[in-house]
Protein backbone atom coordinates (compact mmCIF):
# COMPACT_ATOMS: atom_id res chain seq x y z
CA UNK A 1 0.00 0.00 0.00
CA UNK A 2 1.85 3.25 -0.99
CA UNK A 3 2.40 5.97 1.37
CA UNK A 4 -0.15 8.30 0.48
CA UNK A 5 -3.40 5.86 0.78
CA UNK A 6 -2.26 5.01 4.03
CA UNK A 7 -1.51 8.60 5.32
CA UNK A 8 -5.40 8.99 3.55
CA UNK A 9 -6.82 6.65 5.76
CA UNK A 10 -4.76 7.44 8.61
CA UNK A 11 -6.59 10.93 8.15
CA UNK A 12 -9.87 9.58 7.83
CA UNK A 13 -9.35 7.39 10.82
CA UNK A 14 -8.46 9.89 13.03
CA UNK A 15 -11.32 12.30 11.87
CA UNK A 16 -13.96 9.59 12.40
CA UNK A 17 -12.41 8.73 16.04
CA UNK A 18 -13.02 12.16 16.95
CA UNK A 19 -16.16 12.77 15.20
CA UNK A 20 -17.39 9.30 17.28
CA UNK A 21 -15.56 10.63 20.49
CA UNK A 22 -17.17 14.14 20.21
CA UNK A 23 -21.18 12.30 19.82
CA UNK A 24 -21.43 10.17 22.43
CA UNK A 25 -19.74 12.44 24.67
CA UNK A 26 -22.32 15.18 23.69
CA UNK A 27 -25.18 12.69 23.84
CA UNK A 28 -24.16 11.74 27.06
CA UNK A 29 -24.23 14.93 28.74
CA UNK A 30 -27.06 16.43 26.66
CA UNK A 31 -29.66 13.28 27.32
CA UNK A 32 -30.47 14.25 30.49
CA UNK A 33 -31.72 17.62 29.67
CA UNK A 34 -35.27 17.55 28.68
CA UNK A 35 -36.51 17.28 25.06
CA UNK A 36 -39.18 16.31 22.80
CA UNK A 37 -38.72 12.22 21.44
CA UNK A 38 -37.31 12.64 17.99
CA UNK A 39 -39.23 11.38 14.85
CA UNK A 40 -36.60 10.55 12.60
CA UNK A 41 -32.62 9.80 13.15
CA UNK A 42 -32.00 11.41 9.50
CA UNK A 43 -34.06 14.41 10.32
CA UNK A 44 -34.32 14.44 14.11
CA UNK A 45 -37.02 17.01 15.29
CA UNK A 46 -35.88 20.49 13.53
CA UNK A 47 -38.78 21.69 12.25
CA UNK A 48 -40.89 21.58 15.88
CA UNK A 49 -41.18 24.95 18.19
CA UNK A 50 -40.82 24.25 21.61
CA UNK A 51 -41.05 25.58 25.17
CA UNK A 52 -39.57 25.44 28.60
CA UNK A 53 -36.00 28.25 28.58
CA UNK A 54 -33.57 25.43 27.25
CA UNK A 55 -34.65 22.29 25.34
CA UNK A 56 -32.94 19.31 23.50
CA UNK A 57 -33.39 18.57 20.13
CA UNK A 58 -32.69 16.03 18.25
CA UNK A 59 -30.70 17.14 14.74
CA UNK A 60 -29.64 14.96 11.33
CA UNK A 61 -28.29 11.77 12.04
CA UNK A 62 -29.07 11.82 15.84
CA UNK A 63 -26.69 14.81 16.54
CA UNK A 64 -28.08 16.48 19.59
CA UNK A 65 -28.55 20.36 19.97
CA UNK A 66 -29.84 23.13 22.79
CA UNK A 67 -32.72 25.06 21.70
CA UNK A 68 -32.36 27.97 24.12
CA UNK A 69 -34.46 31.48 24.87
CA UNK A 70 -34.32 31.48 28.69
CA UNK A 71 -32.69 35.34 28.75
CA UNK A 72 -30.01 34.35 31.13
CA UNK A 73 -28.98 32.19 28.85
CA UNK A 74 -28.92 34.33 25.84
CA UNK A 75 -27.09 36.63 28.01
CA UNK A 76 -24.39 34.42 28.24
CA UNK A 77 -24.69 33.30 24.67
CA UNK A 78 -24.16 36.63 23.23
CA UNK A 79 -22.17 38.83 25.83
CA UNK A 80 -20.87 37.39 28.44
CA UNK A 81 -19.19 34.49 26.92
CA UNK A 82 -19.93 35.62 23.34
CA UNK A 83 -16.16 34.51 21.93
CA UNK A 84 -16.82 30.78 22.83
CA UNK A 85 -20.60 30.88 21.27
CA UNK A 86 -19.23 31.71 18.18
CA UNK A 87 -21.56 30.81 14.97
CA UNK A 88 -20.79 27.42 13.29
CA UNK A 89 -19.11 27.23 10.35
CA UNK A 90 -21.60 26.69 8.21
CA UNK A 91 -23.22 30.01 9.24
CA UNK A 92 -19.84 31.85 9.00
CA UNK A 93 -19.07 29.63 5.34
CA UNK A 94 -22.57 30.67 3.82
CA UNK A 95 -22.44 33.60 4.76
CA UNK A 96 -18.74 34.66 3.25
CA UNK A 97 -19.59 32.39 -0.29
CA UNK A 98 -22.93 34.33 -0.42
CA UNK A 99 -21.63 38.21 0.48
CA UNK A 100 -18.30 38.43 0.92
CA UNK A 101 -15.99 39.45 3.66
CA UNK A 102 -18.75 41.61 5.34
CA UNK A 103 -19.76 42.22 9.06
CA UNK A 104 -21.50 38.46 9.14
CA UNK A 105 -19.10 36.73 7.79
CA UNK A 106 -16.08 37.16 10.17
CA UNK A 107 -14.96 36.67 13.76
CA UNK A 108 -13.14 37.44 16.44
CA UNK A 109 -10.56 40.46 16.03
CA UNK A 110 -11.45 41.25 11.99
CA UNK A 111 -15.35 41.12 13.18
CA UNK A 112 -14.21 44.11 15.88
CA UNK A 113 -12.45 45.90 13.30
CA UNK A 114 -15.10 45.60 10.60
CA UNK A 115 -17.71 47.01 13.10
CA UNK A 116 -15.39 49.82 14.93
CA UNK A 117 -15.37 51.11 11.10
CA UNK A 118 -18.84 50.83 10.29
CA UNK A 119 -20.45 52.36 13.89
CA UNK A 120 -19.73 55.33 13.08
CA UNK A 121 -21.72 55.55 9.69
CA UNK A 122 -24.87 54.15 11.36
CA UNK A 123 -24.82 56.58 14.62
CA UNK A 124 -28.11 58.94 15.42
CA UNK A 125 -25.81 62.15 13.97
CA UNK A 126 -25.55 60.31 10.70
CA UNK A 127 -29.20 59.24 10.45
CA UNK A 128 -30.40 62.86 11.43
CA UNK A 129 -28.88 63.88 7.61
CA UNK A 130 -30.52 61.06 5.86
CA UNK A 131 -34.17 61.83 6.68
CA UNK A 132 -34.75 63.89 3.60
CA UNK A 133 -33.35 61.29 1.34
CA UNK A 134 -35.85 58.43 2.80
CA UNK A 135 -38.63 61.05 2.61
CA UNK A 136 -37.49 61.54 -1.26
CA UNK A 137 -37.88 58.09 -1.84
CA UNK A 138 -41.07 57.83 0.09
CA UNK A 139 -42.96 60.08 -1.95
CA UNK A 140 -42.05 58.45 -4.94
CA UNK A 141 -43.43 55.36 -3.52
CA UNK A 142 -46.84 57.35 -2.67
CA UNK A 143 -47.05 58.70 -5.75
CA UNK A 144 -46.78 55.42 -7.89
CA UNK A 145 -49.43 53.79 -5.22
CA UNK A 146 -51.24 57.20 -6.05
CA UNK A 147 -51.60 56.82 -9.60
CA UNK A 148 -52.34 53.13 -9.72
CA UNK A 149 -55.78 53.86 -6.74
CA UNK A 150 -56.68 57.15 -8.26
CA UNK A 151 -60.10 55.84 -9.88
CA UNK A 152 -60.83 53.23 -7.39
CA UNK A 153 -59.45 50.83 -4.77
CA UNK A 154 -57.17 48.21 -6.21
CA UNK A 155 -55.37 44.83 -5.43
CA UNK A 156 -51.55 45.25 -5.02
CA UNK A 157 -48.63 43.53 -3.77
CA UNK A 158 -47.29 45.04 -1.11
CA UNK A 159 -44.28 42.79 -0.53
CA UNK A 160 -42.91 43.59 -4.23
CA UNK A 161 -43.42 47.64 -3.31
CA UNK A 162 -41.63 47.25 0.03
CA UNK A 163 -39.19 45.46 -1.25
CA UNK A 164 -38.40 47.75 -3.93
CA UNK A 165 -38.97 50.64 -2.12
CA UNK A 166 -36.45 48.73 1.10
CA UNK A 167 -33.68 48.54 -2.10
CA UNK A 168 -34.02 52.49 -2.97
CA UNK A 169 -33.83 53.56 0.28
CA UNK A 170 -30.60 51.40 1.34
CA UNK A 171 -29.39 52.48 -2.82
CA UNK A 172 -29.56 56.30 -2.03
CA UNK A 173 -29.00 56.16 1.93
CA UNK A 174 -26.66 53.57 2.19
CA UNK A 175 -24.53 53.77 -1.69
CA UNK A 176 -25.27 57.13 -2.89
CA UNK A 177 -26.69 54.65 -5.93
CA UNK A 178 -30.33 54.32 -7.27
CA UNK A 179 -31.57 50.99 -8.10
CA UNK A 180 -35.10 51.86 -9.17
CA UNK A 181 -37.10 54.84 -10.47
CA UNK A 182 -40.25 53.49 -8.31
CA UNK A 183 -42.43 55.10 -11.10
CA UNK A 184 -43.54 51.82 -12.82
CA UNK A 185 -44.17 48.12 -12.88
CA UNK A 186 -40.91 47.52 -14.14
CA UNK A 187 -39.03 45.17 -11.57
CA UNK A 188 -34.78 45.44 -11.32
CA UNK A 189 -33.09 42.77 -11.35
CA UNK A 190 -31.66 43.10 -8.57
CA UNK A 191 -35.10 42.50 -6.74
CA UNK A 192 -35.75 39.34 -8.31
CA UNK A 193 -32.17 38.21 -7.37
CA UNK A 194 -33.33 38.53 -3.76
CA UNK A 195 -36.76 37.50 -3.72
CA UNK A 196 -35.45 33.90 -5.37
CA UNK A 197 -32.41 33.46 -2.83
CA UNK A 198 -34.37 32.86 0.25
CA UNK A 199 -36.24 30.57 -1.72
CA UNK A 200 -33.37 28.86 -3.12
CA UNK A 201 -30.96 29.54 0.30
CA UNK A 202 -34.00 27.20 1.96
CA UNK A 203 -34.63 24.33 -0.47
CA UNK A 204 -30.24 23.98 -0.38
CA UNK A 205 -30.30 24.70 3.85
CA UNK A 206 -29.10 20.75 4.18
CA UNK A 207 -26.28 20.69 2.16
CA UNK A 208 -25.26 24.29 3.20
CA UNK A 209 -24.96 22.87 6.75
CA UNK A 210 -23.25 19.79 6.21
CA UNK A 211 -21.35 20.04 2.92
CA UNK A 212 -20.53 24.05 2.15
CA UNK A 213 -18.36 24.16 5.48
CA UNK A 214 -15.60 22.00 4.02
CA UNK A 215 -16.64 22.36 0.23
CA UNK A 216 -15.81 25.62 0.72
CA UNK A 217 -12.44 25.24 1.46
CA UNK A 218 -11.47 22.49 -0.89
CA UNK A 219 -8.90 24.06 -4.01
CA UNK A 220 -9.00 27.35 -5.48
CA UNK A 221 -12.14 29.96 -6.18
CA UNK A 222 -11.78 28.99 -9.91
CA UNK A 223 -11.83 24.86 -9.29
CA UNK A 224 -15.05 25.46 -6.76
CA UNK A 225 -16.33 27.52 -9.52
CA UNK A 226 -15.61 24.98 -11.97
CA UNK A 227 -16.97 21.89 -9.65
CA UNK A 228 -20.35 24.18 -9.19
CA UNK A 229 -20.82 24.42 -13.03
CA UNK A 230 -20.69 20.95 -13.92
CA UNK A 231 -22.63 19.59 -11.02
CA UNK A 232 -26.24 18.62 -12.69
CA UNK A 233 -27.86 20.35 -9.66
CA UNK A 234 -30.49 22.92 -10.18
CA UNK A 235 -31.16 25.04 -7.29
CA UNK A 236 -27.24 25.07 -6.89
CA UNK A 237 -27.14 26.72 -10.77
CA UNK A 238 -30.28 29.24 -9.43
CA UNK A 239 -28.15 29.99 -6.44
CA UNK A 240 -25.06 30.37 -8.41
CA UNK A 241 -26.96 32.79 -10.87
CA UNK A 242 -28.73 34.87 -8.24
CA UNK A 243 -25.24 35.61 -6.32
CA UNK A 244 -23.84 36.85 -9.48
CA UNK A 245 -25.99 39.47 -10.20
CA UNK A 246 -25.72 40.69 -6.59
CA UNK A 247 -21.77 40.09 -6.69
CA UNK A 248 -21.68 42.09 -9.70
CA UNK A 249 -23.93 44.56 -8.48
CA UNK A 250 -21.66 45.18 -5.75
CA UNK A 251 -18.24 45.35 -7.77
CA UNK A 252 -20.45 47.89 -10.07
CA UNK A 253 -21.04 50.10 -7.40
CA UNK A 254 -17.80 49.94 -5.63
CA UNK A 255 -16.39 50.93 -8.94
CA UNK A 256 -18.66 54.19 -9.13
CA UNK A 257 -17.57 55.31 -5.42
CA UNK A 258 -13.57 54.95 -5.92
CA UNK A 259 -13.90 56.52 -9.03
CA UNK A 260 -15.32 59.73 -7.27
CA UNK A 261 -13.26 59.25 -3.99
CA UNK A 262 -9.94 59.18 -6.58
CA UNK A 263 -11.59 62.71 -8.31
CA UNK A 264 -11.79 64.78 -4.90
CA UNK A 265 -14.70 66.53 -3.19
CA UNK A 266 -16.70 67.78 -5.68
CA UNK A 267 -17.08 64.37 -7.58
CA UNK A 268 -18.13 62.94 -4.42
CA UNK A 269 -20.25 65.63 -3.72
CA UNK A 270 -22.06 65.55 -6.60
CA UNK A 271 -23.64 62.09 -6.15
CA UNK A 272 -26.85 60.79 -4.94
CA UNK A 273 -26.93 61.66 -1.02
CA UNK A 274 -23.92 64.13 -1.69
CA UNK A 275 -21.52 62.10 -0.52
CA UNK A 276 -23.20 61.07 2.42
CA UNK A 277 -24.65 57.79 2.23
CA UNK A 278 -23.27 54.71 4.51
CA UNK A 279 -20.39 53.49 1.55
CA UNK A 280 -19.10 56.84 0.63
CA UNK A 281 -18.42 58.00 4.41
CA UNK A 282 -16.91 54.39 4.76
CA UNK A 283 -14.83 54.50 2.09
CA UNK A 284 -13.00 58.15 3.27
CA UNK A 285 -12.71 56.80 6.45
CA UNK A 286 -10.67 53.78 5.56
CA UNK A 287 -8.64 55.45 3.53
CA UNK A 288 -7.82 58.06 6.17
CA UNK A 289 -7.27 54.75 9.10
CA UNK A 290 -4.33 53.26 9.97
CA UNK A 291 -2.48 50.52 8.46
CA UNK A 292 -3.82 48.49 11.40
CA UNK A 293 -7.62 49.46 11.52
CA UNK A 294 -7.77 49.65 7.73
CA UNK A 295 -10.07 47.53 5.88
CA UNK A 296 -9.09 45.37 2.26
CA UNK A 297 -10.54 46.17 -0.52
CA UNK A 298 -12.40 42.50 -0.69
CA UNK A 299 -13.65 43.53 3.04
CA UNK A 300 -15.85 46.83 1.60
CA UNK A 301 -17.14 45.10 -0.99
CA UNK A 302 -18.23 42.52 1.10
CA UNK A 303 -19.98 45.16 3.42
CA UNK A 304 -21.37 46.54 0.40
CA UNK A 305 -23.29 43.20 -0.68
CA UNK A 306 -23.92 42.37 2.89
CA UNK A 307 -25.37 46.07 3.68
CA UNK A 308 -27.94 45.50 0.20
CA UNK A 309 -28.86 42.46 1.05
CA UNK A 310 -29.81 42.43 4.81
CA UNK A 311 -31.22 46.06 4.77
CA UNK A 312 -33.79 45.10 1.46
CA UNK A 313 -35.09 41.63 2.71
CA UNK A 314 -35.49 42.11 6.67
CA UNK A 315 -36.98 45.44 6.29
CA UNK A 316 -39.07 44.53 3.38
CA UNK A 317 -39.98 41.71 5.45
CA UNK A 318 -41.15 43.45 8.86
CA UNK A 319 -42.83 46.75 6.97
CA UNK A 320 -45.16 44.01 4.82
CA UNK A 321 -46.04 42.09 8.41
CA UNK A 322 -47.21 45.33 9.63
CA UNK A 323 -49.19 46.52 6.72
CA UNK A 324 -50.64 43.31 6.68
CA UNK A 325 -51.56 43.60 10.38
CA UNK A 326 -52.80 47.03 10.43
CA UNK A 327 -55.29 45.99 7.29
CA UNK A 328 -56.79 43.35 9.79
CA UNK A 329 -57.12 46.01 12.00
CA UNK A 330 -58.83 48.22 10.94
CA UNK A 331 -59.24 50.80 14.55
CA UNK A 332 -55.37 50.35 14.60
CA UNK A 333 -54.97 51.93 11.17
CA UNK A 334 -57.39 54.28 11.81
CA UNK A 335 -55.68 55.42 15.41
CA UNK A 336 -52.35 55.60 13.54
CA UNK A 337 -53.83 57.93 10.75
CA UNK A 338 -55.02 60.34 13.04
CA UNK A 339 -51.65 60.70 15.37
CA UNK A 340 -49.97 61.07 11.98
CA UNK A 341 -52.26 63.91 10.52
CA UNK A 342 -52.33 65.60 14.22
CA UNK A 343 -48.53 65.62 13.60
CA UNK A 344 -47.87 66.80 9.68
CA UNK A 345 -49.81 69.77 9.95
CA UNK A 346 -48.91 71.79 7.14
CA UNK A 347 -45.46 69.54 6.92
CA UNK A 348 -44.94 66.96 3.91
CA UNK A 349 -41.97 66.02 6.26
CA UNK A 350 -40.98 65.02 9.42
CA UNK A 351 -37.77 65.28 11.00
CA UNK A 352 -35.72 62.47 13.00
CA UNK A 353 -37.32 64.30 16.32
CA UNK A 354 -40.53 64.35 15.03
CA UNK A 355 -40.88 60.78 13.89
CA UNK A 356 -39.61 59.67 17.72
CA UNK A 357 -42.21 61.84 19.02
CA UNK A 358 -44.89 59.92 17.25
CA UNK A 359 -45.79 57.24 20.18
CA UNK A 360 -48.47 54.98 18.56
CA UNK A 361 -46.18 54.81 15.55
CA UNK A 362 -43.11 53.96 17.85
CA UNK A 363 -45.84 51.23 19.54
CA UNK A 364 -47.19 49.50 16.43
CA UNK A 365 -43.17 49.68 14.98
CA UNK A 366 -42.22 47.87 18.27
CA UNK A 367 -44.79 45.57 19.16
CA UNK A 368 -44.62 43.83 15.25
CA UNK A 369 -40.96 43.49 15.86
CA UNK A 370 -41.49 41.84 19.09
CA UNK A 371 -43.96 38.98 17.63
CA UNK A 372 -40.98 38.51 14.25
CA UNK A 373 -17.57 26.53 21.82
CA UNK A 374 -15.41 25.46 24.17
CA UNK A 375 -16.88 23.42 26.95
CA UNK A 376 -18.97 25.59 29.26
CA UNK A 377 -21.56 25.96 31.47
CA UNK A 378 -24.94 27.11 30.53
CA UNK A 379 -26.62 29.22 33.15
CA UNK A 380 -30.23 30.00 33.46
CA UNK A 381 -32.96 32.05 35.21
CA UNK A 382 -35.04 29.17 35.62
CA UNK A 383 -34.50 25.75 36.87
CA UNK A 384 -34.42 23.49 34.56
CA UNK A 385 -35.75 19.34 35.61
CA UNK A 386 -33.49 17.10 34.08
CA UNK A 387 -34.40 13.58 32.56
CA UNK A 388 -33.43 12.01 35.96
CA UNK A 389 -35.67 14.19 38.09
CA UNK A 390 -33.13 17.17 39.01
CA UNK A 391 -33.47 20.96 39.21
CA UNK A 392 -30.50 22.29 37.65
CA UNK A 393 -29.37 26.05 36.66
CA UNK A 394 -26.48 24.92 35.05
CA UNK A 395 -25.38 22.77 32.08
CA UNK A 396 -22.73 21.36 30.81
CA UNK A 397 -21.80 22.03 27.27
CA UNK A 398 -19.93 19.87 25.23
CA UNK A 399 -17.38 21.52 22.92
CA UNK A 400 -19.07 21.85 19.33
CA UNK A 401 -22.73 21.52 20.67
CA UNK A 402 -24.96 23.55 18.11
CA UNK A 403 -26.82 25.99 20.08
CA UNK A 404 -30.41 27.09 18.37
CA UNK A 405 -31.31 31.06 20.03
CA UNK A 406 -34.94 31.09 19.15
CA UNK A 407 -35.56 34.78 18.53
CA UNK A 408 -39.50 34.08 18.49
CA UNK A 409 -39.95 32.15 21.71
CA UNK A 410 -37.87 35.22 23.83
CA UNK A 411 -39.62 37.78 22.43
CA UNK A 412 -43.38 35.69 22.77
CA UNK A 413 -42.45 33.90 26.04
CA UNK A 414 -44.89 34.34 28.41
CA UNK A 415 -43.18 34.34 31.60
CA UNK A 416 -41.67 37.51 30.61
CA UNK A 417 -44.27 39.22 28.31
CA UNK A 418 -47.32 38.01 30.37
CA UNK A 419 -50.46 35.69 29.18
CA UNK A 420 -51.41 37.94 26.17
CA UNK A 421 -47.71 37.53 24.30
CA UNK A 422 -49.06 35.89 21.29
CA UNK A 423 -51.65 38.80 20.92
CA UNK A 424 -50.41 42.04 18.65
CA UNK A 425 -51.31 45.07 20.82
CA UNK A 426 -49.19 47.81 20.30
CA UNK A 427 -50.95 49.60 23.42
CA UNK A 428 -49.00 47.23 25.87
CA UNK A 429 -46.33 49.86 24.68
CA UNK A 430 -48.45 53.06 25.85
CA UNK A 431 -47.89 51.85 29.28
CA UNK A 432 -45.57 50.74 32.11
CA UNK A 433 -44.53 47.34 30.92
CA UNK A 434 -45.24 44.39 33.53
CA UNK A 435 -41.86 44.28 36.18
CA UNK A 436 -41.15 41.01 34.51
CA UNK A 437 -39.30 42.12 31.17
CA UNK A 438 -37.31 44.60 33.22
CA UNK A 439 -36.63 41.79 35.61
CA UNK A 440 -35.29 39.09 32.74
CA UNK A 441 -32.98 41.35 31.58
CA UNK A 442 -33.51 40.29 28.15
CA UNK A 443 -29.45 40.94 26.16
CA UNK A 444 -31.44 42.39 23.08
CA UNK A 445 -30.04 45.85 21.82
CA UNK A 446 -33.34 47.07 21.31
CA UNK A 447 -36.97 46.83 23.88
CA UNK A 448 -36.14 43.87 25.61
CA UNK A 449 -36.25 41.98 22.30
CA UNK A 450 -33.94 39.68 20.54
CA UNK A 451 -35.16 40.58 16.97
CA UNK A 452 -31.58 42.83 16.48
CA UNK A 453 -30.01 40.20 19.13
CA UNK A 454 -27.38 41.55 21.05
CA UNK A 455 -24.10 41.68 22.22
CA UNK A 456 -21.09 42.65 19.87
CA UNK A 457 -22.87 40.72 16.79
CA UNK A 458 -26.14 42.31 17.52
CA UNK A 459 -27.57 44.11 13.98
CA UNK A 460 -25.67 47.36 13.78
CA UNK A 461 -28.24 49.15 11.35
CA UNK A 462 -31.18 48.51 13.64
CA UNK A 463 -32.07 52.48 13.92
CA UNK A 464 -31.19 52.66 10.23
CA UNK A 465 -34.33 49.81 9.70
CA UNK A 466 -36.21 51.57 12.21
CA UNK A 467 -36.14 55.17 10.62
CA UNK A 468 -36.88 53.11 7.14
CA UNK A 469 -40.12 51.41 8.86
CA UNK A 470 -41.94 54.60 10.09
CA UNK A 471 -40.95 57.18 7.56
CA UNK A 472 -42.74 54.60 4.67
CA UNK A 473 -45.45 53.97 7.25
CA UNK A 474 -46.27 57.64 7.79
CA UNK A 475 -46.47 58.51 3.99
CA UNK A 476 -48.29 55.86 3.47
CA UNK A 477 -50.63 55.43 6.17
CA UNK A 478 -51.54 58.94 6.15
CA UNK A 479 -53.14 58.83 2.53
CA UNK A 480 -54.00 55.19 1.89
CA UNK A 481 -56.47 53.02 3.48
CA UNK A 482 -54.95 49.37 3.50
CA UNK A 483 -57.85 46.09 3.65
CA UNK A 484 -56.93 42.33 3.32
CA UNK A 485 -57.42 40.44 0.67
CA UNK A 486 -59.76 37.57 -0.37
CA UNK A 487 -56.92 35.25 -0.77
CA UNK A 488 -55.45 33.23 1.77
CA UNK A 489 -52.29 34.75 2.90
CA UNK A 490 -50.08 32.36 5.14
CA UNK A 491 -46.86 33.81 6.66
CA UNK A 492 -43.92 31.32 6.09
CA UNK A 493 -40.31 31.13 8.08
CA UNK A 494 -37.28 31.00 6.05
CA UNK A 495 -34.29 33.00 7.26
CA UNK A 496 -36.84 35.33 7.40
CA UNK A 497 -40.78 35.00 8.03
CA UNK A 498 -42.55 35.72 4.16
CA UNK A 499 -46.26 35.91 3.05
CA UNK A 500 -47.51 33.32 0.46
CA UNK A 501 -50.69 33.13 -1.19
CA UNK A 502 -52.31 29.34 -0.23
CA UNK A 503 -49.18 28.08 1.09
CA UNK A 504 -47.21 28.48 -2.37
CA UNK A 505 -43.41 29.13 -1.43
CA UNK A 506 -42.03 29.54 -4.40
CA UNK A 507 -43.54 32.72 -5.26
CA UNK A 508 -43.41 34.95 -2.00
CA UNK A 509 -46.14 38.03 -2.39
CA UNK A 510 -48.89 40.07 -0.13
CA UNK A 511 -51.58 41.19 -2.24
CA UNK A 512 -53.81 43.88 -0.44
CA UNK A 513 -56.93 46.13 -0.89
CA UNK A 514 -55.71 49.48 -1.21
CA UNK A 515 -57.86 52.66 -1.70
CA UNK A 516 -57.35 56.02 -0.77
CA UNK A 517 -58.07 57.31 2.66
CA UNK A 518 -60.91 59.98 3.43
Amino acid sequence: MSSLVQAVLATVAIWAARWLWVRLSSQRILNNIPGPKSRSFWTGNLAEIYNGGVVRIDALFGGKQLYVFDPKALHQIVVKDADIFEEPDSVIDGTRVSFGEGILSTLGDQHRKQRKMLNPVFSIAHLRQMVPVFFSVGRRLRDVLESKVQNGPQEVDILLWMTRTALELVGQAGLGYSFDPLTSDDVPPYITAVKQLQITMIRMALAAQYILPWASRIGSPGFRRFIVNIVPWKDLHIGRDILDTMYNTAIHVYNIKKKALDEGDDAVSAQIAHGKDIISILMKDNRNASLSDRLSENEIIGQLNTLVFAATDTTSSALSRTMHLLAQRQDVQDKLRQEIRAAQKDKDEFSYDDLNSLEYLDAICRETLRLTRKDVILSTSTPITTVNGAMITEIPIPAETNIIISILASNRNPAIWGPDCLEWKPERWLSPLPKTIGEAHVPGIYANLMTFSGGGRSCIGFKFSQLEMKVVLCLLIERFKFTASDQNISWQMSSIVVPVVDNDSRRPQLPMKVQLAI
